[in-house]
C-alpha cells in the first residue's frame, strides 16, 4: 500500500524508488529519483512510489502498518536498455574502488547485465564499490546530457530516462534487500553511500539545462501536438524542478541541499529505530495459563518463534512460547489473550516503541518537522503541507474538509460502538466493564463480534489457505481483466526460498508483466507492514529488443502468518484483504498501456489517487462468488458455508465508526503537524496528537502514548501531509466499485464488461492523464462519497449530520 502510497504524482514515485527510507519523498531530488509510496512520479514520478503501503489499521488490517520501500530495478538487461552497458560501468568505476573493497568490480553483481535482478547473490560488500562506480558513470552521462541537451524528446527525455533508470534499478535492488533481508553490514554500507547518491540526485533535480529544455518544449509551437502523456511529463518535470530548488539562488540552494541530505538521513534512521525497537521486545512465557485464550495458530507461531531463538523443545502445546510485537503475534494477544495484565504490557510496549533510549525517535521527529518547514519557507510556501499538496489532487483546505465530513459521520456510531462494548463486557462479568482501556478494546470487540455474528476469525483460518486464496484472486483477475497469471518460479532469482515469482499473460498467451510475492513475516530481518513496489516500469525507450516495450515487474510483500508445521499459511480474513489490496497496486503497475516510462503504471499518478485500485480490490473480498472461490477448506476442499458468508457480510460494518475515526486520527494529526504546528514551540508533537485525538477518538490515547515515534508512513515514507490520501482514494475506490454494483454483481457479462472498462481506464492510463479525468472516463461522472458511507454503514448518520 498503500497511496502508496500514497503526491502520487510523478514525482514521489521515482524518488521513492531511490530513497532509502521507503516513503521519504525528497523534493529536492530529481522527481524520478525521488521516492514514492505508498508509498512512486513522472519524470519525477512522485508516484513511482516505490512502495504502496497500506493504511494503519485499515480494513486491510494492521499488516499494512508500515510501508516502506522504494526500489526499482531495471528490467531486462542493462546492456540493451541502459545508456551505459555494464562493461562501461565497470571500467569507469575501477578507479573508485576503495582499498578495503577487495572485490573485483567486474564480478560485482550490481554492475552486471541481467534479465532480472540478482537478489540471491547481492551482498553488503558489493554496495560501496558498486554504487560508487555507478554514480561516477552517471555523473559523466549527466555532464554529456547537459552539454548536448535540446528541447526534444530524443535529446532530453530519453537520455534522462536512461540515467534515472540505471540508478533506480541498482539502488532499488539494495534498498529492497534492506527491507526484506536486513543485516547490520548492509545497513552500514547503504548509510555510507547514501549521501553520495542524494548528492547526485540533487544535482540532477536542480539541473538548469534540463529545466530550461523542458520549459522550451512547453513554449514551442509543437506543444499542442504532443500527446496528453507527454504534456503531463513536461508539466510535472517543470513543477518538480521548482520544488527541487532549481530556481533558488546559490546560497539558498546550498541550504536547501543540506536540508535534503539531512532529511534523508533522519528518515533512514527513523525507520531503522522502528524496526530495531519492534525486534527488541521478546516475552518468554512458560506457563500456559498466562496465554490462555490464544488460538492454536498463535500458539504454534509463538512456539515456532521460541524454537528459532534456541528453545529446542518448544511446542505449541507445552511451550515455551515467545510473544513479539510483530503483527501476527501482537494482534493475537490483543484480540484473544484472557490475561489482561499481558495485554496491557504488550499494548503499552507497542505504543511506546522507539520512544526511549538509543532508539528514541522523538528528537528525529522534531528535527524532521523543523527541516520540512524550513524547506517549505525556502520554496516560498507557508508550510510543508502546501509543498506536499502541490503535486496532489487535493488542496490543504479540501483535505481538511473531507476529514471533517467523515469525522462527523463517524463520531456518533463510534460512541455507540463503545457503549455496546461496555454493555457486552458487563454482561460477561468483566470487572473492567465500566472502565474499558485500550488493551481491552480488541479483546472485547472480538468477543462481541463472535457473539453477534457467530464468527470466530481463528476458526475461519482453515478456509483461507494461501494457495487457495491466490488461486481465487488470480481467477478474479482473469474474469475482470482478461489476464492469466502463471507460476514462473526459477525464472528469476529470489531473496528467500518462500518468495514466489509469477508471469502475467494477456488473452493471447503473451507475457505482459511479472511479479514477486513475499508473503510471510520474518521479524528478524524483514520490515513490518505490507507493500507493493516497482522493480521496473513499462518503457518504450528501455526496450531490450528495440521493438516491443520493456515489460513491467513488481514486488508484492506481506507479513502474514507463516506456515506452521505441515500446514500451509492459514490466513485471517483481514490478511486476505491485505493480499487483495497489494495486488490492486500491482495490477495498476502491470496492466498499464503507457509506453512513456515516466507516466507508466503508478508513476505520475497523484498521491491521493494511487490507492484507488488497491482499495477497490478489497471490495471483492465481500463478493459472494469471489469469496467462495477463495474460501476452500485446506484439507477437505469444502467451500465456506453459506451462512458463514452471510455473517461475514453482515459483520463488514461492525465498529465501522471506530475504525474510521482511527484512520482520521492518523490523517488529522499528520496534517496538523505539517500546517499549524510550530517546531520548538510550547506544544510538543505529542500534545498535538492528544489535542487532535479529543475530536477523533472516543477513548483518548494514553498520556504516555508515543505512537508518533513509529508512524513510519509520515516520517520514513511518502505520506508526509498525505496520510489523508487513504480516505481521499477510498471515496474514489468505493464509487468505482459501485459501478459494478450498478451493472449487477450477479450478471457475469456485466461484471466482465465493467471490468474491462476499469482495465482500459483506471489501470491503463497510469499518470498519463489527470486522475479525475480518468475516473470520469470510467464512471461517467465525478466521484461521490455516498458509496463509501453506504459500504461503511454510515450513510444515514451522514445524512442527518
Amino acid at each position: 500500500m498503500h497511496i502508496p502510497k500514497r503526491a502520487l504524482v510523478a514525482s514521489l514515485l521515482v524518488l521513492n524508488m531511490l530513497m532509502a527510507t521507503r516513503f521519504s519523498v525528497s523534493r529536492s531530488v530529481h522527481p524520478i529519483l525521488r521516492k514514492s509510496p505508498k508509498r512512486i512520479s513522472q519524470l519525477t514520478s512522485k508516484h513511482l512510489h516505490k512502495s504502496q503501503s497500506c493504511p494503519l489499521w485499515s480494513s486491510s488490517f494492521s499488516f499494512c502498518l508500515q510501508s516502506l520501500h522504494k526500489s526499482k530495478t531495471t528490467s531486462l538487461s542493462f546492456s540493451t536498455s541502459s545508456a551505459c552497458p555494464p562493461s562501461s560501468l565497470s571500467m569507469a568505476a575501477s578507479a573508485t574502488a576503495s582499498a578495503v573493497d577487495d572485490l573485483s568490480l567486474k564480478d560485482n553483481p550490481l554492475l552486471q547485465d541481467f534479465e532480472f535482478p540478482p537478489f540471491d547473490v547481492v551482498k553488503a560488500e558489493h554496495v560501496r564499490p558498486g554504487i560508487r562506480a555507478l554514480l561516477k558513470q552517471l555523473e559523466s552521462d549527466l555532464d554529456e546530457l547537459e552539454r548536448t541537451v535540446e528541447p526534444s524528446w530524443p535529446k532530453l527525455v530519453e537520455p534522462l530516462e536512461k540515467i534515472v533508470d540505471q540508478l533506480a534499478v541498482v539502488w532499488g535492488m539494495i534498498n529492497h534487500l534492506k527491507s526484506v533481508k536486513d543485516t547490520p553490514e548492509l545497513r552500514s554500507a547503504i548509510e555510507e553511500v547514501q549521501p553520495e547518491k542524494v548528492k547526485f540526485q540533487l544535482r540532477l533535480g536542480q539541473s538548469k539545462p534540463i529545466y530550461n529544455a523542458f520549459k522550451a518544449i512547453q513554449e514551442s509551437p509543437e506543444w499542442n501536438a504532443l500527446s496528453d502523456a507527454r504534456k503531463r511529463i513536461v508539466e510535472s518535470q517543470i513543477k518538480e524542478a521548482v520544488l527541487n530548488g532549481v530556481s533558488l539562488e546559490d546560497d539558498k540552494r546550498e541550504q536547501f541541499n543540506k536540508i535534503e541530505q539531512e532529511l534523508e538521513k533522519l528518515s533512514h534512521k527513523f525507520s531503522e529505530n522502528v524496526l530495531d525497537a519492534t525486534k527488541k521486545f521478546e516475552k518468554l512465557i512458560t506457563d500456559k495459563k498466562e496465554i490462555e485464550g490464544l488460538p492454536a495458530t498463535a500458539l504454534g507461531l509463538a512456539a515456532q518463534t521460541a524454537l528459532s531463538k534456541g528453545h529446542e523443545n518448544a511446542t505449541a502445546e507445552n511451550g515455551p512460547w515467545i510473544i513479539t510485537l510483530d503483527a501476527p503475534s501482537f494482534m493475537s494477544v490483543m484480540q484473544h489473550a484472557k490475561n489482561r495484565v499481558l495485554r496491557e504490557e504488550v499494548y503499552r510496549t507497542y505504543v511506546s516503541r522507539a520512544s526511549s533510549g538509543d532508539l528514541d525517535n522523538t528528537p528525529i521527529i522534531d528535527q524532521i518537522l523543523k527541516l520540512r518547514l524550513e524547506k517549505a519557507k525556502l520554496l516560498g510556501y507557508k508550510n510543508y503541507a502546501e509543498v506536499s499538496m502541490a503535486m496532489k489532487m487535493a488542496t490543504v483546505d479540501k483535505a481538511f474538509e473531507l476529514l471533517e465530513k467523515l469525522r462527523s459521520a463517524s463520531w456518533d456510531p463510534a460512541v455507540q460502538d463503545m457503549e455496546d462494548l461496555k454493555s457486552f463486557s458487563k454482561s460477561q462479568g468483566a470487572l473492567e466493564a465500566e472502565k474499558l482501556d485500550h488493551w481491552d478494546i480488541g479483546f472485547w470487540s472480538e468477543r462481541l463480534r463472535e457473539s453477534k455474528y457467530e464468527i470466530n476469525e481463528e476458526e475461519l483460518r482453515p478456509y483461507f489457505s494461501l494457495p487457495k486464496v491466490m488461486d481465487g484472486l488470480f481467477n478474479l483477475a482473469k474474469t475482470l481483466f482478461g489476464i492469466d497469471i502463471e507460476p514462473a518460479d526459477g525464472l528469476a532469482p529470489v531473496w528467500n526460498n518462500d518468495v514466489r515469482f509469477y508471469c502475467v499473460k494477456d488473452s493471447s498467451g503473451s507475457p505482459i508483466a511479472y511479479f514477486y510475492f513475499d508473503p510471510y513475516s520474518r521479524p528478524s530481518e524483514k520490515k513490518g507492514g505490507a507493500w507493493m513496489d516497482e522493480v521496473v516500469s513499462r518503457s518504450r525507450v528501455l526496450s531490450h529488443n528495440g521493438t516491443t516495450s520493456r515489460l513491467p515487474v513488481a514486488h508484492m510483500v506481506c507479513n502474514q502468518t507463516p506456515p506452521v508445521g505441515d500446514k500451509p499459511s492459514l490466513m485471517t480474513f483481514r490478511e486476505v484483504e491485505t493480499v487483495f489490496h497489494e495486488f490492486g497496486h500491482a495490477l495498476q503497475h502491470m496492466l498499464t498501456k503507457q509506453d512513456e516510462s515516466l507516466v507508466a503504471g503508478i508513476r505520475g499518478i497523484e498521491w491521493d489517487a494511487v490507492e484507488l485500485p488497491s482499495q477497490f480490490m478489497e471490495n471483492w473480498c465481500y463478493h459472494r462468488d469471489t469469496l467462495m472461490s477463495v474460501a476452500k477448506h485446506y484439507q477437505t476442499g469444502e467451500s465456506l458455508p453459506e451462512d458463514v458468508y452471510l455473517k461475514l457480510l453482515a459483520a463488514r460494518t461492525f465498529r465501522a465508526g471506530s475504525f474510521s475515526l482511527r484512520q482520521l486520527r492518523f490523517a488529522s494529526v499528520d496534517l496538523e503537524l505539517h500546517t499549524n504546528y510550530v517546531p520548538g514551540g510550547s506544544e510538543s508533537v505529542f500534545d498535538v496528537d492528544q489535542r487532535v485525538s479529543k475530536r477523533t477518538q472516543v477513548l483518548p490515547p494514553l498520556p504516555e502514548d508515543r505512537f508518533l515515534c513509529s508512524f513510519s508512513h509520515i516520517f520514513a515514507g511518502g505520506y508526509a501531509a498525505g496520510y489523508y490520501s487513504y480516505k481521499w482514494a477510498e471515496v474514489l475506490s468505493a464509487d468505482a466499485f459501485s459501478a459494478f454494483e450498478d451493472a449487477g454483481l450477479n450478471d457475469s457479462k456485466a461484471v466482465q464488461d465493467t471490468g474491462r472498462r476499469f482495465r482500459e481506464t483506471i489501470l491503463a492510463f497510469g499518470g498519463g492523464k489527470p486522475p479525475l479525468e480518468v475516473f470520469v472516463e470510467f464512471r461517467g461522472r465525478e466521484p461521490s462519497p455516498e458509496p463509501l458511507l453506504r459500504h461503511n454503514g454510515l450513510l444515514s448518520t451522514a445524512a442527518s449530520a
